[in-house]
């Protein structure tokens, strides 16, 4: 079972945790987000496909975990991998594939994630039904835990995605969102990056930003009218 009890840097005295990511056994793998593949992404908007990614490189940075993207024919009609990626996360480690359409096909892609000592793996990426599948199952049977972020990833359609998203639950590949990896690894807001952290919800759900500046705004206000 992916999501095996058992004891992590993170879990709390009361013994929550025990079933969420630890962020010490972390990696995170950014599969084929390329300028071509978005033109054919059609289950969810672009923009909130890119902004979710970009809090994920983000959050990683923050949180420091190890990030590693990979490109399918970055020189071909698939595209350069979006730059926000490794503007935000600039100890991402990039490795390049020699044609696999599967990075766990790629003996340099499977070396960098073993090299970390990490067995959780959190991936994202386009197309879902392929550039996420194929190495998240790969991954399963390799023996680590998967989660794959649905609304970083992109799939041609509505229908692919659904697909998909049954494949990985027979998979034992867990689904999630990023707002679900974000709070996942927040955890509590005792902490130093809490400020940082809270900035991150803005991306993922931009209405919480406005709720935020709303509350912001408030308390100005009333310390003003004292």
């Amino acid at each position: 079972m992916a999501n095996t009890l058992k004891s992590k840097s993170s879990v709390l005295s009361t013994g929550g945790g025990q079933a969420l990511i630890d962020p010490a056994d972390t990696v995170i793998l950014l599969l084929d987000h390329q300028s071509g593949l978005f033109q054919t992404v059609k289950d969810i908007a672009v923009a909130d496909l890119r902004r979710n990614v970009e809090m994920i490189a983000k959050l990683a940075t923050l949180l420091k975990i190890p990030v590693i993207t990979t490109a399918s024919e970055p020189k071909g009609p698939n595209g350069p991998l979006m730059p926000e990626i490794h503007k935000h996360a600039p100890h991402a480690v990039f490795v390049p594939r020699k044609g696999e359409v599967n990075a766990w096909d790629n003996a340099d892609f499977v070396e960098e994630v073993r090299s970390t000592g990490r067995k959780t793996l959190v991936m994202a990426g386009v197309w879902t039904n392929v550039c996420v599948m194929f190495p998240a199952l790969d991954a399963r049977a390799a023996g680590f835990d998967v989660y794959a972020v649905i609304d970083a990833s992109g799939d041609p359609s509505e229908l692919a995605s659904r697909t998909t998203l049954a494949r990985f639950v027979q998979g034992d590949v867990i689904p999630t969102s990023t707002n679900a990896l974000l709070s996942e690894l927040h955890r509590t807001w005792a902490r130093p990056e809490a400020a940082e952290l809270a900035k991150l919800y803005g991306l993922v759900a931009p209405n919480y930003a406005a709720v935020s500046e709303s509350y912001e705004k408030a308390q100005e206000v009333a310390k003003h009218a004292k």
